[in-house]
């Protein structure tokens, strides 16, 4: 009889891991409602599958859904507080879900989103995509509000340590940010340089063709890039 229990429950896991293989799929192929039926599925089954929890978060976040997003992102963090990875994500989805509300609640949100990123970054020092966030949001909030260049410049310049290419586009948009079109373009070159790849081409080509309405400029480093 203990083997007949035994089967079963080896049969349900293994049921449970190819249902969510298949959810990974379709998360892979941007079938991102059927993604969110199978993790919500996976999760009725069992409300601690983590994994399930973390995967609907990303669909949800992915559909725009930012309130089933966050609550998602308070579960991973509620579950594991240690993980830099939970609370990116849960800062990511609060920051979203801030800029779909009015503007009242917007700034009751504030206090969390700061808490969710700076709690990722201090949690791992080497985390790229916390910083990147953290620099937009201290450049794009109001200083009223906590807004602070000298924090988004603190970020940057964490950046330049961990990756030389994020560091100089984190530069250059605070350059851009601030109009200072030839300080970006040092910064946006260097990146260029470096790491030669669409998304700096992109952000050179742009202050070139956009801000600094350099036309010469801009066919020069298309001509080069291509």
């Amino acid at each position: 009889m203990k083997h007949f229990w035994f089967l079963v429950f080896i049969a349900q896991v293994s049921f449970a891991q190819t249902t969510f293989e298949k959810g990974l799929k379709y998360l892979e192929q941007k079938k991102y409602a059927y993604a969110k039926s199978t993790f919500e599925w996976l999760i009725k089954e069992n409300p601690k599958n983590i994994d399930a929890i973390d995967k609907l978060g990303e669909a949800c976040f992915l559909m725009q859904e930012w309130d089933v997003a966050v609550k998602c992102g308070k579960k991973l963090v509620t579950a594991d507080p240690q993980n830099a990875e939970y609370w990116f994500k849960y800062g990511g989805a609060l920051g979203m879900k801030a800029k779909s509300v009015n503007k009242l609640k917007a700034l009751g949100m504030i206090g969390d989103i700061r808490e969710a990123f700076e709690t990722s970054a201090r949690l791992d020092s080497k985390h790229i995509n916390v910083r990147w966030a953290l620099v937009l949001f201290y450049m794009e909030l109001p200083a009223i509000v906590g807004g602070s260049e000298t924090k988004a410049q603190k970020y940057a310049n964490e950046l330049m340590q961990l990756s030389k290419v994020d560091g100089c586009l984190a530069k250059g948009y605070i350059d851009v940010y601030n109009g200072e079109y030839e300080k970006a373009e040092f910064y946006y070159k260097k990146a260029y340089e470096i790491g030669h790849s669409k998304t700096t081409y992109e952000k050179l080509y742009e202050l070139y063709l956009n801000k600094m309405k350099n036309k010469e400029k801009a066919q020069k480093l298309k001509n080069d890039f291509y």
